[in-house]
């Protein structure tokens, strides 16, 4: 499977090899070849399997972090664990947007990198800060409202 996986990432292509690797490891991980929590491979077991460099391994990894896919600590990187999400009922005249979080709301809300964060304003104007990685949004037709 390895000469297989290899001939996947072609050095030639348009496309860099950095952003070919994290193709591939993200498709592995959407189909559940690496779960969460799972340890990815070493960045040298990529350098061998795949025969780029250890900078396009990083570089794929720099990718996969900023989408939220994966975390990286001192030994080494792993499928970000899929939290419980938290359903949030919002009222009509409520808005809902996205954005990435600044370094301090990303601390406070124990947010990984890569991950944006909902802002949910309440016609009353009261804000919420939510990640959103960790809500699902269901609208009420009311306007009873759960804190």
């Amino acid at each position: 499977m390895a000469n297989d996986r290899r001939a996947a990432i072609d050095p030639s292509a348009d496309r860099p090899v950095y952003k070919q690797l994290a193709d591939l490891i993200r498709a592995d991980i959407e189909a559940g070849k690496l779960t969460p929590g799972q340890r990815l491979p070493a960045e040298g077991d990529y350098v061998e399997e795949f025969g780029i460099s250890r900078d396009s391994v990083r570089r794929a990894m720099a990718v996969l972090r900023g989408e939220g896919l994966i975390v990286t600590e001192l030994r080494g990187s792993r499928v970000r664990d899929a939290a419980e999400a938290d359903v949030i009922q919002v009222t009509p005249g409520t808005q809902v947007t996205a954005r990435m979080p600044t370094e301090p709301e990303r601390k406070r809300l124990g947010v990984a990198e890569g991950v944006p964060i909902l802002v949910i304003t309440e016609p009353d104007g009261q804000t919420r800060l939510l990640p959103a990685d960790q809500t699902i949004i269901e609208t009420s037709g009311t306007s009873d409202q759960n804190g």
